[in-house]
């Protein structure tokens, strides 16, 4: 049997996920890329890899897509790098350029600004535009919630809006594969999951982030069936957008 191909996200978030598979046997079985989340969507899309680590929102475009791990990259409450950025308070906010990198994280703003707050908004992806607010993920958000006077946490709106935790990314396959590599992957997984603590030692230290709290307590890996549930009910409102 060939390898499996698989795209995973770039981020700091997804580092446990790398260092389990980095440090397993299972690395022999596959070719790892790494990409930004849209790309792992387009990638997984076009039959270019078996398995990707998408942005949620993108699952209904994914040919026979089913979902192959018990992990994901989730949150209760607040997860501290997915925001919507913004000089004025969301009653005010009229336009918000989107983030080019991932669908989910757009969708989860368009849903929470139309639903949650009840606003109108005009979104564009222009990067050059000048809008009210933007919404930014993942490392590039780090550091970033004191250059603005409102930092809006999607993961703890989200919670604040339904009750539920929320689900980012899943590991999302085209077809269907073998159960005993499946088993081995979450094998994987697990073992980088138990390994933050090596993982951290290995990462820059940064002043204006705290990592250990964003690895250990913001960041929620386990793909529960209240993940599963609100995944579903996020599917249905981006449906009625």
């Amino acid at each position: 049997m060939s390898n499996i191909k698989i795209s995973a996200v770039s981020y700091t978030n997804t580092k446990p996920f790398i260092y389990g598979i980095e440090h397993s046997e299972i690395l022999s079985k596959i070719d790892l890329s790494l990409d930004i989340p849209s790309d792992c969507a387009a990638k997984l899309i076009n039959n270019q890899v078996d398995i990707g680590l998408i942005p949620v929102a993108a699952i209904p475009y994914v040919p026979n897509a089913n979902i192959v791990a018990n992990y994901c990259i989730g949150s209760v409450g607040a997860v501290n790098s997915v925001f919507i950025f913004s000089d004025v308070a969301i009653s005010e906010i009229k336009t918000v350029r989107l983030d080019s990198h991932s669908r989910t994280s757009n969708n989860l703003a368009k849903v929470l600004l139309k639903f949650h707050w009840k606003q109108d908004i005009e979104f564009t992806t222009d990067i050059n535009a000048k809008t009210d607010a933007i919404v930014l993920i993942g490392d590039r958000t780090f550091g970033k919630k004191t250059d603005y006077q409102f930092a809006y946490d999607m993961g703890e709106e989200w919670m604040t809006f339904t009750g539920l935790p929320f689900v980012y990314a899943a590991w999302v396959a085209n077809k269907t594969i073998p159960q005993s590599f499946i088993d081995e992957f979450n094998k994987a997984l697990a073992f980088g999951l138990g390994h933050r603590s090596e993982l951290l030692k290995d990462l820059p230290v940064r002043d204006d982030f705290d990592l250990d709290d964003y690895l250990f307590h913001k960041l929620d890996f386990d793909l529960t069936d209240k993940k599963r549930e609100a995944l579903d009910l996020f599917l249905s409102y981006i449906a009625k957008l």
